[in-house]
C-alpha cells in the first residue's frame, strides 16, 4: 500500500462492504483504491485546511460516483450499507490525517448515492 501513516497503512478500507456478497468484490476493491489513492494524495498535497481536504475528497466521491454504475450493472448498488461504510472510512482517513473536526456530510458532499 506504501502509505507513510500508520494508521491507514493497515487500515481495513470498506471491511463491511467486503463481508456482504451483496457487493461484488472486484467492485469493492476498485472502491479500496479510491480511498487508498485518496490517503496518498493527502499525504502528496498535505493539505492546511478544510478547505482542501474536501478538495480532495470530493474528487474521490466524484469517483464513487463513476464507479455506482458499474455495482448496477452487476445488480448491485451503492446503498445504505454501502454509504455508511465508505462515509465511515472518509471519516477515519480525515481524522487520521489531523483533521478530525471533519464534517463527513462534507467529506462526500458531492456524492449522487
Amino acid at each position: 500500500m506504501n502509505l507513510s501513516n500508520t494508521t491507514m497503512a493497515s487500515y481495513a478500507f470498506l471491511k463491511e462492504m467486503y463481508r456482504d456478497s451483496y457487493f461484488p468484490d472486484d467492485l469493492v476493491k476498485k472502491g479500496e483504491s479510491i480511498l487508498i489513492d485518496l490517503c496518498r494524495e493527502i499525504e502528496k498535497s498535505s493539505p492546511s485546511n478544510l478547505s482542501e481536504l474536501y478538495a480532495l475528497t470530493h474528487a474521490a466521491t466524484d469517483k464513487f460516483n463513476d464507479l455506482q454504475e458499474e455495482f448496477d450493472e452487476r445488480d448491485s448498488e451503492i446503498e445504505t450499507a454501502a454509504r455508511e461504510a465508505i462515509a465511515e472510512d472518509f471519516a477515519n482517513i480525515a481524522k487520521a490525517y489531523g483533521f478530525a473536526e471533519a464534517d463527513v456530510e462534507e467529506l462526500i458532499a458531492t456524492r449522487d448515492w
